[in-house]
């Protein structure tokens, strides 16, 4: 049989033409537990170095006087709802702290739901995903 390189995208099509005997189910499931140990450790280190930019952004910004700063608005917990669709919020519990609103996963929310959930939280509510295990959480400042 022909050998498939370990991130072969046809390493899946290749399992499916093997006969029982010729499945390593337990170099399989190894193989996979690699690649999970390399992705979080991927995501935690993106992670980090999102927070370090924001935090040079922060420093580098230019001062604005005190004076001209507007009064800011604390969002609560319904106006984050409202940005989600109905299928998302249904999959989110929402809770307030003082500085932000995290939103927690009531499920395991697979690839695509995770992906529209963290887009919404960036690129619309200015908030980020913090990778804690399972602590994990989006993260959403409440001042606007």
């Amino acid at each position: 049989m022909k050998e498939t390189s370990e991130f072969s995208p046809n390493y899946a099509g290749a399992i499916k033409n093997m006969s029982e005997e010729e499945i390593d189910v337990k170099e399989i499931l190894r193989r996979i537990d690699d690649l999970t140990t390399v992705l979080k450790i991927m995501l935690d280190d993106l992670a980090e170095i999102s927070r370090v930019l924001k935090a040079r952004l922060e420093v580098h910004a230019p001062e604005t006087p005190t004076s001209a700063i507007p009064a800011q608005r604390l969002r609560n917990i319904e106006d984050i709802q409202r940005v989600f669709p109905q299928d998302l919020l249904n999959l989110l519990l929402f809770e307030v702290t003082e500085e932000h609103i995290i939103i927690k996963p009531r499920q395991y929310l697979g690839p695509e739901n995770f992906a529209r959930i963290a887009s919404i939280v960036r690129e619309q509510l200015r908030g980020e995903y913090v990778s804690h295990g399972k602590e994990s959480h989006f993260r959403v400042p409440r001042r606007i």
